[in-house]
């Protein structure tokens, strides 16, 4: 029991930093926060069990389906014609893991080259700089700054019980600070809430449009996968791609999804906000995680914690996302050093650029996009420039 209390606090750490990006969306698309949380931590717990526990990686729910999950579920009122969607989402996934086991990831990695990988996982963090600096800690700089100075001061000056949880030092931190400023308004909303809530079921209904609309999007969040494996790669000195494999991982996210579907949530995907949390706090243990994930469903069940929880400003989670995805960023940086990456070739550089302006410039997919356009110029390009 007390190895359990005393890895808590690093499990409740991994749900904050998940928490705002896997709430926001059922908000936007009109789903169940509630049963988004338990979709989400179900789906965590089955994702580990598929990858007997080597990929230490939370899984949450997925930006890239807001658009055709806001149209079935809040413009054409028909969520059943949703869960068709995402079981096909499930269904290509599954396709895809066959697929690679089947041709070798060895063969799919030698196509990716470290001049490519550095950068996809440098914008995979930068991508969300927006969302930490503009959305988020804009509202109260001052709030940002004390959460991000708290979290940091742990991280490098702490004593060791808050070197492993400085983000959640940080948000503690900030949370007390906003809550002296009036800025946490938790009480009505606690209130209201219901002690139990549970996730609403819906059968799927046949819609060819609602598969047409998401299957492909799955090509996107594979992608994104896979930057998400290289970045836990370097996090935690180990190939995941190798062992447990990354058609294992494909198969993996797909049940996940398919469990959340069925559940009344969104597709699910590794989250790069807790690959920020392994990298700050160097504890690998997929236990951890699974604390984590079990919490999440907790939550999803106990309506009055999950409003005291995202009575949470956004300020404060701006806070510590400034240093999350900024670690990200720069384990990508470190990737192309550690690779001996040359950046004097024209070619690389090229490489580079375009993967960095289109990842962070563009407003949908920038990562598929970019991911795809570097490996077409790298590829594309006379071999005699190749690094």
């Amino acid at each position: 029991m007390s190895a359990v209390l005393r890895k808590l606090p690093l499990s409740v750490q991994h749900v904050f930093a998940m928490f705002g990006a896997t709430v926001l969306v059922p908000i936007l698309t009109g789903l169940s926060p509630g049963a988004t949380l338990v979709a989400s931590g179900l789906g965590t717990l089955m994702f580990h069990a598929v990858t007997r526990g080597k990929v230490p990686a939370y899984l949450g729910s997925s930006f890239a389906f807001i658009a055709p999950l806001t149209l079935y579920v809040t413009r054409h009122h028909a969520p059943q014609q949703a869960v068709t969607g995402l079981v096909s989402v499930s269904i290509v996934y599954f396709v895809f893991a066959l697929i690679v086991r089947a041709v070798g990831f060895d063969r799919v990695r030698r196509a990716i080259p470290s001049v490519v990988v550095g950068p996809v996982v440098s914008i995979i963090g930068l991508s969300l700089a927006t969302t930490a600096v503009t959305v988020d800690a804009s509202t109260h700089w001052d709030v940002a700054i004390v959460t991000l100075a708290a979290a940091v001061a742990c991280a490098i000056a702490g004593p060791r019980a808050l070197r492993i949880i400085p983000i959640l030092a940080g948000i503690v931190v900030g949370y007390v600070y906003a809550l002296a400023r009036g800025l946490v308004h938790v009480g009505q909303a606690a209130a209201q809430a219901k002690w139990i809530e549970f996730p609403t079921f819906h059968a799927p209904a046949w819609s060819l449009a609602a598969v047409a609309s998401m299957a492909p999007i799955a090509l996107v969040t594979m992608v994104e996968d896979l930057g998400h494996m290289f970045v836990l790669n370097e996090i935690i000195d180990r190939d995941v791609t190798r062992d447990p494999g990354f058609s294992t991982i494909l198969f993996g996210n797909g049940l996940a999804t398919l469990i959340s579907a069925l559940l009344g949530g969104p597709a699910e995907t590794t989250y790069a906000e807790n690959l920020g949390v392994l990298a700050m706090t160097r504890n690998y243990s997929s236990r951890i995680i699974q604390g984590a994930a079990v919490i999440a469903i907790l939550l999803g069940l106990v309506g009055k914690v999950s409003a005291v929880i995202q009575s949470i400003p956004p300020a404060v989670v701006g806070g510590v996302g400034i240093l999350l995805y900024g670690m990200i960023a720069a384990m990508g940086i470190r990737h192309m050093i550690e690779a001996k990456v040359d950046l004097t070739k024209t070619k690389n550089l090229i490489v580079v650029a375009v993967i960095f302006i289109i990842g962070i410039g563009a407003p949908q997919n920038g990562i598929a996009i970019a991911t795809v356009a570097g490996l077409m110029i790298y590829w594309l390009l006379p071999d005699r420039t190749a690094s």
